[in-house]
C-alpha cells in the first residue's frame, strides 16, 4: 500500500478508535526490515503525539502461515508479563479500514541489536553477556507457555513435517548449485531424529534483530512473530545458536561476533530452562539446514523482482556454508 493511501486509512482508522473527529494522523513511514509490510505513525490530539506501529500481510496472497498476521495476535496476547513483548492495541479481520487483517502496537523507543554496526562492539563484554541472559530467559519463558492455550495456531508441527515442508523451496530456489548439499542433508536429518523434545510454542525467527532493546541494553520486547508456531520449542535455541555460529557463515553480513557464541548461549538457555537439551546439535543442524534454503528462495524472488531485497545478495555466500556446518554437527 502507498503511504499516501495509508495515510487515509489510518486517518479514518484512527478518528473511528479515538472516537473523535479531531484527530490527525502524520509522520507514516514504512519500518525497516525484509518484511516490507509494517509501518510506524504518529497520532496527534489536541496537542499529544502517539506513536504506533501498524502490521498488515503482504498484498495478494493467501492469508494463511505467515500472511496471516492474527497469528502473530494470538500469540501476543497469552504472553506473561515475564517476556518483554508489545501489547497489541486494536486488531481485527474487518476489510474496512484497510482492506486486510491488521494489529497495531505501540511504537518503542530504542533499536534491535545490530551486530555488525560496530555499536555493540563498542560495549563492554559484561554487558553483550547481560543482553544475552535477557534474550534467553525471555525465550525460556515463551517456551514455558502452554500451548494449548492458543488453539489458534494448530497442532504441534512433527520434525518430519518440518524437514519436508522445504522441498518445495529447494526446487524455486535461485543459485540451486549452492543448495547441493540439500538432498544429504535431509537424508542425516531424517536418519537422526532425535527421540523426544519439549512441545510448546516456538517464536520461529528468534534472532539479535528481533530483539529489542532500549538505550540502556534493557529488553523491551521481542518482535516480529510472524513464523510463530507449535511444535519443539528447540527449534528456537537450535536458530539463535545458528545465527551466532562463525562456522556456519561466509557472507560479510556475519562477520562480526561480538555477541556471545552458540556454545555460550546454549549453556544460558540450559540454566534458564533447569535441564540439559536433548539433541541440541540435531536443531541447530536443522537451522542450517532450513536458512540456506530459505536464503536461496528469498534470492529468487529479489532477482525475479517479486520482493526487492537486495541483502539476499550478500546472505547468499553463506548458502553452502550453512549446509555443511549442518552436515558436520550430524555428522
Amino acid at each position: 500500500m502507498e503511504i499516501e493511501q495509508l495515510t487515509r486509512c489510518l486517518q479514518a482508522f484512527s478518528r473511528h478508535c479515538y472516537g473523535d473527529v479531531g484527530v490527525e494522523v502524520i509522520d507514516v513511514f514504512q519500518m525497516p526490515g525484509h518484511a516490507g509490510f509494517s509501518y510506524g505513525y504518529s497520532v496527534l490530539r489536541a496537542g499529544n503525539i502517539e506513536k504506533w506501529y501498524i502490521r498488515l500481510p503482504p498484498p495478494n496472497v493467501k492469508l494463511q502461515g505467515t500472511a496471516d498476521v492474527l497469528r502473530q495476535v494470538a500469540a501476543l496476547e497469552v504472553m506473561p508479563d515475564s517476556v518483554p513483548h508489545c501489547n497489541v492495541k486494536w486488531s481485527g479481520a474487518d476489510p474496512q479500514w484497510f482492506g486486510c487483517p491488521y494489529f497495531v502496537v505501540p511504537q518503542l523507543a530504542g533499536d534491535v541489536v545490530r551486530v555488525n554496526d560496530g555499536q555493540i562492539a563498542k560495549l563492554d563484554s559484561d554487558t553483550r553477556m547481560d543482553m544475552a541472559r535477557q534474550a534467553i530467559r525471555a525465550l525460556a519463558e515463551i517456551h514455558r507457555i502452554d500451548w494449548r492455550q492458543v488453539p489458534y495456531l494448530g497442532d504441534p508441527i512433527s520434525l518430519e513435517s518440518d524437514i519436508y515442508r522445504w522441498d518445495r523451496f529447494v526446487e524455486k530456489a535461485a543459485d540451486a548449485e549452492k543448495l547441493r548439499l540439500v538432498p544429504e542433508v535431509k537424508q542425516l536429518l531424517l536418519d537422526k531424529l532425535p527421540a523426544e523434545s519439549p512441545i510448546g510454542i516456538f517464536h520461529g525467527d528468534f534472532q539479535w534483530s528481533n530483539l529489542f532493546y532500549s538505550d540502556t541494553m534493557q529488553l523491551l520486547a521481542v518482535i516480529d512473530w510472524e513464523l510463530v508456531g507449535v511444535g519443539t520449542t528447540l527449534n528456537d535455541i537450535g536458530w539463535f545458536a545458528t545465527f551466532n555460529d562463525p562456522e556456519a557463515w561466509a557472507d560479510s553480513n556475519h562477520g562480526d561476533y561480538v555477541m556471545p557464541h552458540a556454545e555460550e548461549l546454549i549453556t544460558m538457555y540450559e540454566e534458564a530452562w533447569g535441564e540439559e537439551l536433548p539433541a541440541i546439535d540435531w536443531f541447530r543442524a536443522l537451522a542450517g539446514y532450513k536458512f540456506a534454503i530459505i536464503t536461496g528462495f528469498n534470492l529468487m524472488l529479489h532477482r525475479r523482482g517479486k520482493r526487492h531485497d537486495p541483502v539476499w545478495e550478500i546472505t547468499k555466500d553463506s548458502m553452502e556454508s550453512l549446509l555443511q556446518r549442518a552436515h558436520v554437527l550430524l555428522s
